[in-house]
């Protein structure tokens, strides 16, 4: 323990939209969550439930200061870009940021023995794989520089684990949407690319229109389909997994889903009901890199964390990102 009087979590990317509701939930727990953080996509208002170290992955010294200061008792790793087609345009970016990053992360652990470690992994490892029940033994074949970069980082823990002890929850999530149930935190990215918020840019007129990439798909309305799970939902696994790991209950992967999946299409249609507002749409042609449709298929989480989302209903993950959109003060 350090002269906090709490046990340290260093939660990298803490700063951003799942870290930071991640930072209160530790907070919650009884930890000291400590962000680290490079405020590149992140945002300096969403710190507020423990210190924040800026510094960024790729810089071994500043991430061995951290360790040295705080001691954590764990890492929960979050820090990654995300955006599926920038990574099939700049796929070196998301090598060099994603694998080279974590790769200096799990170096400064082993060298401040520091043991274990939640990683935020991704459904996008899994590729397009249209009728297959997803679950974690499901064959992983990334169709995109983003998910093969998590690919990798998983191959990269289990390395770790093998030759220095390293004990890792891994987190395969699904669509993650909603925001904060108190509007304290909630999700804004620049560029911003999920559809959650881009549906209520359109309707207040931030954005002229909402496109919807690509009505040809082989689903009921021709829009890719997809699981959405409420942020607040997730971050209570991601202390379900720490504590696991803690527990001495080793290595781990999850899915983290619903198993029910929405239409961009059904999405709109529900935001219309939640908002009571229109939502202006352009159709326009698919974007590289998307899958068909992605939803899990797993009860792991369920059997093994006791995980069940309260919150990820279409009506409350809209509800509560509606309710934060119209009192943040991050788009000022």
């Amino acid at each position: 323990m350090n002269s906090s009087g709490k046990d340290a979590v260093l939660v990298t990317g803490g700063a951003g939209f799942i870290g930071s509701h991640a930072c209160k939930a530790l907070k919650a727990a009884g930890y000291l969550p400590v962000t680290f953080d490079n405020i590149t996509t992140g945002w300096l208002d969403a710190v507020k439930f423990g210190p924040l170290e800026r510094g960024d992955l790729n810089d071994r010294a500043r991430l061995d200061q951290v360790f040295a200061q705080y001691q954590p008792i764990a890492v929960l790793h979050f820090a990654a870009l995300s955006d599926v087609g920038q990574s099939m345009r700049e796929p070196g970016r998301y090598w060099q940021n994603n694998v080279g990053g974590s790769l200096n992360l799990l170096e400064a652990m082993v060298a401040a023995g520091c043991r274990n470690i939640v990683f935020s992994s991704t459904c996008a490892t899994y590729g397009e794989q249209d009728g297959v029940t997803l679950d974690e033994d499901c064959v992983q074949k990334p169709i995109n520089a983003y998910g093969a970069s998590k690919r990798a980082i998983e191959d990269m823990l289990a390395n770790y684990e093998a030759s220095d002890g390293i004990a890792s929850v891994i987190f395969r999530y699904f669509n993650v949407a909603g925001a904060d149930p108190e509007a304290e935190l909630g999700e804004y990215h620049q560029p911003e690319t999920h559809l959650i918020p881009l549906v209520l840019d359109a309707i207040t007129g931030k954005r002229d229109a909402l496109t919807v990439f690509g009505t040809d798909y082989d689903t009921p309305d021709g829009t890719c389909i997809r699981d959405y799970v409420h942020v607040s939902d997730l971050v209570d696994a991601h202390v379900a997994g720490l504590r696991w790991l803690l527990d001495g209950k080793g290595c781990r992967v999850f899915n983290l889903g619903t198993g029910n999946g929405f239409s961009v299409r059904e999405v709109i249609d529900a935001s219309r009901i939640v908002t009571n507002r229109e939502v202006p749409v352009i159709e326009g042609p698919r974007r590289a890199g998307d899958c068909t449709k992605l939803i899990s298929g797993s009860i792991r989480a369920e059997t093994e964390l006791g995980w069940r989302p309260e919150r990820s209903t279409i009506a409350d993950m809209i509800g509560d990102a509606w309710r934060w959109y119209q009192v943040c003060n991050y788009k000022e």
